[in-house]
């Protein structure tokens, strides 16, 4: 199997183009590498692509990405997009995939509602590109992997918020396909992709005890960072992801899987991009590899 990183940012990427927070103006300097918004490639013999979720910065990283330029005059090594929630960071890309070549789409029904709802996605000629949707718990393939869907704690986009969610609403955490976790196999290597995550259950920690590659969402390093930095008013919770640090933070309660673990998804905001930072020891002692833009796995 090879996996590689297209985007490791989360919404936004980094810089933000309205930021000036430290990792921000630290990436325009270049004291710390730049990250487009989060996709993942993953193939099964490095020619034909599944990729995980369409970044609104895809042009650019199937650009500098040799194995997804074209192989003939027009054409796409990508077999298929598999989305994981209806996030803008996560399907705003396919418009960009819009000129008349053939792929796949798999999505949960709710996520592909979201789609056929908004007309601007039109523009994908469904006589090329087939919208597949797939059901939770149950095995699809894509390009000679097996992809099984998986619901995990998470909330609907942003866009579709009602008015008023507090940051302890039990919406934020909700199980259905509105957020979905991806285990992919070839049959002898298991990755897991779970960009956005509220919180890490026990029954999450047992279904991850057979990766051998966890890609796991690292939006946040606190709770609080973004109140406490004053780039935000939201809290990691409000925003439907789990932060790294803490008792309940997800360096603490997968401590004992035994896979790769690499944290993707990452806010501008989270200190771990820092690599001399306390934030990036923390992580790289408790086992764990801080994704970025190219990065590449063969687990």
């Amino acid at each position: 199997m090879h996996v590689t990183v297209l985007g490791a940012g989360a919404g936004g990427g980094l810089p933000q183009w309205n930021c000036g927070c430290a990792n921000c103006s630290d990436a325009r300097s270049g004291k710390i590498p730049p990250m487009t918004q989060s996709s993942v490639g993953v193939s099964l013999d490095g020619t034909d692509w599944v990729v995980l979720n369409a970044s609104p910065d895809i042009r650019d990283q199937l650009a500098r990405t040799p194995e997804f330029h074209p192989r003939a005059l027009r054409d796409t090594p990508i077999h298929t997009v598999v989305l994981t929630n209806g996030d803008i960071d996560h399907v705003a890309g396919l418009l960009t995939l819009r000129e008349k070549t053939a792929f796949r789409v798999a999505a949960t029904a709710e996520t592909a509602g979201v789609i056929e709802a908004n007309p601007v996605f039109g523009v994908l000629d469904r006589a090329l590109v087939s919208f597949d949707t797939i059901r939770l718990e149950t095995p699809f393939e894509a390009a000679g992997l097996t992809i099984l869907p998986f619901a995990v704690p998470g909330k609907i986009p942003l866009y579709l918020e009602a008015e008023g969610i507090a940051d302890d609403s039990e919406a934020l955490r909700a199980m259905g396909e509105q957020t979905i976790g991806l285990r992919i196999t070839d049959g002898t290597t298991t990755a897991y992709y779970i960009p956005g995550c509220a919180e890490v259950p026990d029954w999450l920690v047992d279904r991850l005890s057979d990766a051998d590659l966890l890609l796991f969402d690292g939006t946040v390093w606190e709770n609080d960072e973004m109140t406490r930095t004053g780039t935000g008013r939201k809290t990691g919770a409000r925003m439907g992801h789990v932060p790294m640090s803490g008792a309940e933070g997800s360096i603490a309660r997968l401590a004992g899987l035994s896979a790769t673990k690499v944290f993707i998804h990452i806010n501008n905001t989270n200190p771990v991009l820092q690599p001399d930072g306390p934030e990036r020891a923390i992580a790289r002692d408790a086992g764990w590899t801080v994704a970025g833009d190219g990065t590449r796995f063969t687990p």
